[in-house]
C-alpha cells in the first residue's frame, strides 16, 4: 500500500522513514495523480483541521478517494463536538481518575504525540485518547474540582509542540509508522422507542408537519412509541431505541451530534453520521462521483492556484457552489467573467476549495429516492417560476419560491435515470438519499446526493401514499431486529 504523511510545509517536517512519502496538502488536494491513486493510506498531519481548511479537505478527499485516512473527517469533527467529547471521555472517567491521582495542582496537560507521553506512566491515559480520537498531535487540559474533568481537547500542528519533546516526538512518529496495523463504543407496552428530531423554525424542514404526523401514524402501526425531540435533547437520546432526523443537516449544526452519538452507543439510525459528512460537502460529493465514473456535469474544484482554467472546462454560463451549500443556498451562477472573478474571489475567502460546474439548464430535475440501496419514489421537480434552480429564495412571492412537482411508479423512470441514481447512493453507504439528477440530451447527469432528501405529505407521497412512510419506518425497524 502506498503511504504518504500530508503536511503543511514538507520542507519543514525532518523525519525520515520508510517507504513512506511526505508530501505537502497542497500537492495531495490539486493534483490529479493522488486524484486516480488507488490502495493508499493518507496520514493527514495538516497544521490546521478546522471546517473546510487544508486538513480537513484532506482526510475528506482521501476518503472521497477511497484512500484511508488518519484521522477521518469523523475524527476531526468529533474533536471540534464539546458534546461528542464529553459523551467519549465519560467511558473512560475511571481511567482519568486513576492516571491523575497524585497530581498536587489543580491543572494538568497532557500531550499525546502518536498515542504516547513523554512520561510512560501515562501511557494507558494517552493511548485511550488517541484510540478515541486518532488525531497525530493532542493536547488534553484538565482541572481538578471534586475529581479530575476534562477543561478541552485540542489537536495541535508539530509547531506547537516544544522543542524539548521534539526528540521524543519523532522517536513515537518512527514506532507509530512501523507498525502494519493502526488503530481504526426503558420500556413501554410498544415494542420499541422512536425519536424523531425536528428543529423548530426550521427554514428549510426536510418533512412538512403533516408528514411529520403521518410518520408518528404509521410507526404506532408498527409498534413504535413515538416522541418528538428537538436539538436541545441530546442527553436524552440514549432512552430510545430508533432515531430518525427530520430537521437539516450539516456538519456544524446538532444534526450530526445527534447521528454521531446514536452510532455510538448503537441506537437504530437514519441518517447515518457519515451520510452527513460525506453529502453536506459537495467538494466531497464531486470527487467521489468523478472517482466512481458516474455522469455528472462538467465539474471543476477550484482553488486559488487554478482559477484562470475553471472556464476552459465549464465554459459560461457556470455554477458555482460553496461547499456546504443546501436546498440552493450557496448556489450562485455566473453569466460573465467579471461575475465569475467577483463570486468565486468572495467564495474562496471562506473555503479553501469549492466547486465550478458547467451549466445544465432542464425543465425538471428527476429526484430518486433510495432507501438502503433500493430505488422507492420517483419525483420530478421543475424549476421555480422565472429561475433556473427549484428554489429560488429571492422570490418576491411564497408561491414563486419553488416549482411544482409529480410523481411517478419507479417502472415508468428510465432504467438510465434509476441505474445511474442507484450507483451514486452505493458510493454512500447503507442509508436514505434523494438522487438529484438532470436529463441532457437524452443522458442523465447526476446534480447531487442529498442525505437528508424531504418527505413531505402531498409531494414525495403522491403516488405511493402510505407506503413511502411505511418503507423508512420498517428499515429502522430490520435495523433493530438484526441487532
Amino acid at each position: 500500500m502506498n503511504k504518504y504523511i500530508i503536511v503543511n510545509k514538507p520542507e519543514d517536517w525532518k523525519l525520515t522513514l520508510d517507504n513512506i512519502t511526505i508530501i505537502s496538502a497542497q500537492t495531495y488536494l490539486t493534483h490529479p495523480d493522488f486524484a486516480k491513486l488507488k490502495n493508499a493510506r493518507i496520514f493527514n498531519l495538516c497544521k490546521d483541521y478546522s471546517y473546510q481548511s487544508k486538513g480537513y479537505y484532506v482526510s475528506l478527499l482521501a476518503e472521497a478517494r477511497g484512500h484511508l485516512a488518519t484521522p477521518t473527517v469523523k475524527n476531526i469533527v468529533d474533536l471540534r463536538a464539546p458534546k461528542l467529547v464529553k459523551i467519549v471521555s465519560e467511558e473512560f472517567d475511571d481511567l482519568i481518575q486513576i492516571s491523575l491521582k497524585g497530581i498536587k495542582s489543580q491543572e494538568f496537560t497532557l500531550s499525546i504525540y502518536f498515542g504516547q507521553n513523554l512520561a510512560r506512566k501515562y501511557k494507558d491515559l494517552s493511548a485511550m485518547f488517541h484510540k478515541h480520537f486518532q488525531i497525530p498531535f493532542l493536547r488534553v487540559r484538565f482541572n481538578f474540582t471534586t475529581k479530575w474533568n476534562i477543561k478541552s481537547i485540542k489537536a495541535i500542528s508539530e509547531a506547537e509542540i516544544p522543542p524539548e519533546h521534539i526528540e521524543s516526538m519523532h522517536q513515537f512518529a518512527a514506532q507509530y509508522f512501523a507498525k502494519k496495523r493502526y488503530d481504526t463504543p426503558k420500556k413501554t407496552t410498544s415494542e420499541f422507542d422512536l425519536a424523531i428530531l425536528v428543529q423548530k423554525d426550521d427554514i428549510a424542514p426536510p418533512s412538512n408537519a403533516k408528514a411529520i404526523k403521518k410518520f408518528i401514524e404509521v410507526a404506532e402501526k408498527l409498534n413504535f412509541y413515538v416522541e418528538i425531540i428537538s436539538p436541545k435533547d441530546l442527553s436524552r437520546l440514549s432512552a430510545f431505541d430508533a432515531l430518525f432526523i427530520r430537521q437539516s443537516t450539516e456538519v456544524n449544526n446538532e444534526a450530526y451530534a445527534f447521528a454521531r452519538k446514536a452510532q455510538q452507543e448503537g441506537i437504530a439510525i437514519i441518517d447515518y453520521p457519515d451520510a452527513i459528512l460525506k453529502c453536506c460537502n459537495k467538494v466531497y460529493m464531486a470527487e467521489a462521483l468523478n472517482n466512481a465514473n458516474i455522469p455528472t456535469p462538467k465539474t471543476i474544484i477550484i482553488h486559488k492556484e487554478n482559477i484562470d482554467k475553471v472556464l476552459e472546462v465549464t465554459g459560461l454560463p457556470v455554477v458555482l457552489k460553496s461547499p456546504d451549500s443546501t436546498f440552493s443556498f450557496g448556489v450562485k451562477k455566473a453569466n460573465t467573467v467579471v461575475e465569475f472573478q467577483e463570486l468565486v474571489t468572495a467564495m474562496l475567502k471562506k473555503s479553501e476549495l469549492i466547486i465550478a460546474q458547467e451549466f445544465s439548464p432542464s425543465e425538471y430535475d428527476w429526484r430518486i429516492g433510495i432507501l438502503d440501496n433500493k430505488a422507492f419514489y420517483a419525483c420530478r421537480y421543475y424549476m421555480a417560476k422565472g429561475h433556473w434552480q427549484i428554489y429560488n429564495w429571492e422570490a418576491k412571492q411564497k408561491n414563486d419560491m419553488d416549482g411544482n412537482a409529480d410523481c411517478l411508479p419507479i417502472e415508468k423512470v428510465p432504467k438510465k435515470i434509476i441505474n445511474v441514481a442507484l450507483r451514486s447512493a452505493k458510493l454512500m453507504g447503507k442509508g436514505l438519499y434523494g438522487i438529484d439528477i438532470k436529463e441532457v440530451g437524452g443522458k442523465p447527469l447526476v446534480i447531487e446526493i442529498n442525505d437528508n432528501p424531504n418527505i413531505d405529505f402531498g409531494v414525495e407521497d403522491i403516488y405511493y401514499g402510505e407506503q413511502i412512510y411505511i418503507e423508512i419506518l420498517s428499515a429502522l425497524k430490520n435495523r433493530l431486529l438484526k441487532k
